[in-house]
């Protein structure tokens, strides 16, 4: 089973811009994730866009769905902002009813070394692996059906909405 991964930007990607004194984006750092990770599952890594989450247009979700409805394979993975990453879901959910999508992010830039990100990019590997199809959003070691969590911006965590 090949997973195709989806790289869309957020904080997953962001480096620290000592010249600037800002976070930007680069490349992704997904090869050396999944390098890092000792991944054996076969993954065809495509990189979409790199944006803050806070930027993404309507637009550029209607690029994510495309692209997720165009590709042969039925598991996919989505890195995304954490900001936004919820009402992407939703137009995926919409768009997208013949796969497995899973969203996932970070709160701590991979490169910054404490990031989540490897953490998330692994659960989001495993549970694309094994979920019905739908869309979903994984994160700090769960899995969400796409419509029932949020992000709770005081804890930094994402948590379950209306009992799912």
């Amino acid at each position: 089973m090949r997973i195709r991964i989806f790289v869309t930007g957020g904080t997953f990607d962001k480096e620290y811009d000592e010249i600037r004194g800002e976070l930007s984006f680069g490349d992704t750092h997904l090869p050396a994730m999944l390098s890092r990770g000792r991944c054996g599952l076969e993954v065809e890594i495509r990189t979409l866009m790199m944006v803050d989450s806070l930027e993404m247009t309507e637009a550029d979700r209607e690029l994510i769905a495309a692209n997720c409805r165009r590709v042969p394979e039925e598991r996919i993975v989505v890195t995304h902002g954490t900001d936004t990453l919820v009402e992407t879901a939703r137009v995926l959910a919409e768009r997208v009813t013949d796969r497995t999508v899973v969203l996932t992010g970070a709160m701590i830039p991979y490169a910054f070394g404490s990031s989540d990100g490897l953490f998330n990019l692994g659960s989001a590997l495993s549970f694309v692996q094994v979920l019905p199809h739908g869309v979903y959003v994984a994160m700090n070691g769960r899995v969400f059906p796409w419509d029932g969590v949020r992000k709770n911006r005081k804890t930094g965590r994402f948590e379950e909405v209306n009992g799912s």
